[in-house]
């Protein structure tokens, strides 16, 4: 999977831009609050990336915060939200406003964002429900990107949903990845 890329911007053609990396272009999609914090044109860039692999085709998803792409993989989990929906939903409302939106419960905020009509608004609070903090500073982040990490580590090696999120919520915050996802095999193996 691609992870993370470095490269200088070549275009900007909103959502869609070029990065090129080391004389390799990529293009990536990515939501309009990442497209508006780009630097201008020939100038060098690191963005988180997604990769979804799809049957008719492999699409690159970029964006300039580790929590955006946190957000976006969480948005990608629920049922009917695809990566199209899961960017437009980044690029409508910022990172805190969903946290805020998600936690007081407003779908109405939700309803104006382009494609996302009340049934899918009451899911995405549903589903959101727990996932995003908002800090004091104003700042919402996903819940704990390390436990994001394990998570999708304990999904790749065939465990549910289920078990990988409730796995990840019995480790500590400070704990790194790699003992995170150690440490979470431990409990389900005794589970």
């Amino acid at each position: 999977m691609i992870g993370r890329l470095t490269g200088i911007l070549l275009e900007k053609n909103p959502p869609q831009i070029l990065l090129d990396v080391q004389g390799v272009a990529y293009e990536l999609d990515v939501p309009m609050s990442t497209f508006y914090n780009l630097p201008v044109l020939h100038e060098k860039v690191v963005l988180h990336t997604q990769l979804i692999v799809r049957e008719d085709a492999h699409l690159l998803y970029g964006f300039l915060s580790n929590e955006e792409r946190v957000a976006f993989r969480q948005l990608l989990k629920i049922s009917g939200v695809g990566p199209k929906l899961a960017l437009s939903v980044l690029s409508g409302l910022s990172l805190n406003d969903l946290a805020v939106a998600v936690a007081n419960k407003e779908a109405g905020r939700l309803t104006k964002i382009p494609g996302v009509g009340k049934k899918t608004a009451e899911r995405l609070l549903l589903e959101l429900q727990g996932k995003f903090t908002v800090t004091s500073g104003g700042i919402s982040r996903a819940v704990s990107t390390q436990s994001g990490d394990v998570v999708n580590a304990l999904l790749a090696l065939g465990y549910n949903a289920k078990e990988a999120e409730w796995a990840a919520k019995q480790l500590s915050a400070d704990m790194g990845v790699s003992d995170g996802i150690r440490q979470a095999l431990k409990l389900l193996s005794k589970a």
